[in-house]
């Protein structure tokens, strides 16, 4: 099977399961899950739990705990998805849907990530304020750093990163633990909390960001691809051992973020509502309350669980990226470089709302991220029941049919609420602005239909054409079979030098492509001010002292019975190279790998894949020889 096809696939399969019994197989299959609770416990659940607990009290625990039985069962499905045919949602996705249809689905996915990110940045941003009196827009800019994090920590693997991520919610958890002591909840009326109770719009509105908060969509795109960083034994035996560990894992984890959920939820009901403060739907409010009316400790709590739930919640929206745009796009890149983009659309609207509205904008702005989180849910709720009910595709691990039922009757609930309180605001808004009505009928109208039919499309679409159980749309096509090889001569050879160690060992695998019959073309960039600047005219010390190199190098193989030149070039090291390899019409290039890993290729750039992409012909890259 072709590497290409996998999601996340520098940790594919990077988690060896198997040979190992009693607590060490459990502890192999822990993570996953732990990187998806953290999505549960997002600064954009802190909006809509403060708001929830200020304005009803205690009223609405039973939505949160609703939530969590919704997100249970849902990431159970994501997981099996993963385990059983190693797709993630976006990958299956792209088998079963049009290709108009499968690029509108990462629209609206690609959103749900902006959403979140917008949270986590609001969050990270107010977490500095409230800890060390930094201004939110200094804030907003310092949260472009955790691409460097997220860069390290992948390069440590995936256990590493896991690790970091379990300790940030250790953190979370003690310090909200230690809150629920402070505040001392009226345990009577927290148990009425747990009772079902009707919905008014206000509390419609803050009910259906609670659900986004909690079972956000990404977070089911990301648990598919990530119970696929574990090696498996592919009998069923050992894939149904797999999807009862995965099981195990995802209600401890899930169930500890309800514990958070629960916990800032009574903590603004103990404090805020018990008190007569009903309207704290602001972060900074919260904190400012806690220091009136329990001293010191509660707040600097509040504000450390505040940073380690944005820094852990943006590392996972950042891999749920990379997976939605490899799997519906096919389109691959540097995970620093995908962080960034999704990072700077949703800094931009962090941005003009704190120049428009003030900082007090913000707070509504989180509490909005949460609602379109919510309003995106169905587009990966009724995909993802789907494909795990399709018996061609699933085999033996196809869900029951009362699972089935129920995950319908979620999506219903979901695509109901969320359909309610877009005609609702619609409706609110058409009524507080008459001038705008020209704009809510002819766009704002107009566009919630066309969403509408396309989520009645992908419901319908899988039972008009049923699928063929054959998982085809793979990011690099299929092989083809391998018949008859003719051998490749290469009569031009290159080898980019550097005066470093690893020449010898780049001329050594140079020599063993061509023998004494092609001829070899060394190449060397000159980088200096100079040449850079005056290019071949450039005669500076350095410039003389690597034409001298180059000529000994070439006589030293003419020595030894092989034909070669000299060619060098100036500025750009990769626009150089690939500029000698297209003159010298070189049919085949030899580069030695610099060894730089993370920060260093940001600092000194990667040659090797830029010139890659400027080249038409086969590329060795030669390890560097270690010292």
């Amino acid at each position: 099977m072709s590497t290409n096809r996998e999601s996340l696939s520098n940790v594919h399969g990077s988690v060896d399961t198997q040979g190992k019994t009693g607590w060490r197989k459990i502890a192999a299959f822990i993570g996953p899950a732990y990187l998806i609770s953290v999505g549960y416990m997002d600064p954009g659940n802190w909006a809509t739990d403060l708001q929830a607990g200020s304005q009803f009290g205690y009223k609405l625990i039973w939505v949160l705990v609703m939530s969590n039985l919704i997100a249970l069962l849902l990431q159970s499905l994501s997981a099996r998805l993963g385990i059983v045919r190693g797709l993630d949602i976006a990958q299956a996705s792209k088998n079963t849907y049009p290709p108009f249809v499968n690029f509108c689905l990462y629209i609206l996915a690609q959103i749900s990530i902006i959403a979140c990110d917008l949270a986590e940045i609001i969050g990270m941003a107010i977490g500095l304020q409230l800890l060390f009196g930094l201004p939110l827009i200094w804030g907003v800019s310092i949260t472009m750093l955790d691409t460097l994090l997220l860069l390290f920590l992948l390069n440590k693997g995936m256990r590493r990163l896991e690790g970091f991520i379990v300790s940030l919610i250790f953190i979370v958890g003690l310090s909200f633990f230690i809150e629920m002591i402070i505040v001392e909840p009226d345990l009577p009326e927290l148990a009425k909390g747990f009772i079902p109770s009707t919905l008014n719009h206000s509390a419609l509105y803050i009910s259906i960001g609670i659900i986004g908060a909690t079972v956000m969509p990404h977070n089911l795109y990301l648990h598919s691809s990530l119970v696929q960083t574990r090696k498996i034994d592919r009998s069923d035996a050992g894939i149904r051992s797999a999807l009862k560990f995965n099981l195990w894992d995802t209600t401890i984890a899930l169930n500890l973020a309800f514990f958070v959920n629960a916990a800032i939820l009574v903590l603004a009901a103990s404090a805020f509502f018990r008190n007569g403060y009903h309207e704290i739907a602001e972060i900074e409010d919260a904190h400012k309350l806690l220091n009136n009316i329990f001293g010191s400790m509660a707040p600097k709590l509040f504000a450390i669980a505040l940073i380690a739930a944005g820094q852990s919640s943006t590392i996972t929206g950042t891999l749920a990226g990379q997976i939605i745009m490899e799997g519906h796009l096919n389109l691959r890149i540097a995970p620093w470089l995908r962080r960034l983009l999704t990072r700077m659309l949703a800094i931009v609207p962090a941005f003009l709302t704190l120049l428009y509205a003030g900082e007090s904008g913000l707070g509504r702005l989180l509490v909005l991220s949460q609602v379109v989180l919510s309003l995106q849910l169905g587009f990966a709720v009724i995909p993802l029941i789907h494909f795990t009910s399709d018996k061609k595709a699933m085999g033996n691990f196809v869900i029951k049919p009362y699972v089935k039922a129920l995950a319908w009757l979620i999506a219903a609930v979901i695509v109901g609420l969320n359909g309610r309180l877009v005609v609702e605001e619609i409706s609110k808004w058409s009524a507080e602005n008459p001038g705008s009505e020209a704009w809510i009928h002819y766009l704002v109208t107009p566009i919630a239909c066309a969403v509408g039919l396309l989520l009645v499309y992908v419901f319908v679409k899988p039972f008009i054409s049923k699928s063929t159980g054959l998982d085809v749309a793979i990011p690099h096509g299929i092989a083809s079979a391998i018949k008859d090889i003719d051998g490749v001569i290469y009569s031009r050879i290159g080898v980019a030098i550097d005066f470093s160690s690893n020449d010898h060992a780049s001329i050594k695998h140079a020599l063993m492509q061509g023998g004494k019959q092609a001829t070899y073309t060394l190449i060397h960039v000159v980088e200096t001010a100079g040449a850079r600047y005056h290019g071949t005219n450039a005669m500076d010390y350095e410039t003389q002292s690597d034409h001298d190199n180059m000529q000994l190098y070439v006589d030293e193989l003419k020595t030894l019975g092989y034909q070669s030149t000299a060619s060098i070039g100036y500025g750009s090291r990769a626009n150089a190279i690939a500029s000698v390899v297209n003159s010298e019409k070189i049919d085949f290039l030899v580069m030695g790998s610099h060894g730089h890993k993370a920060i260093k290729d940001l600092i000194y750039g990667t040659t090797v894949d830029t010139v890659r992409h400027l080249v038409n012909i086969p590329v060795l890259i030669v390890k560097q020889a270690k010292k």
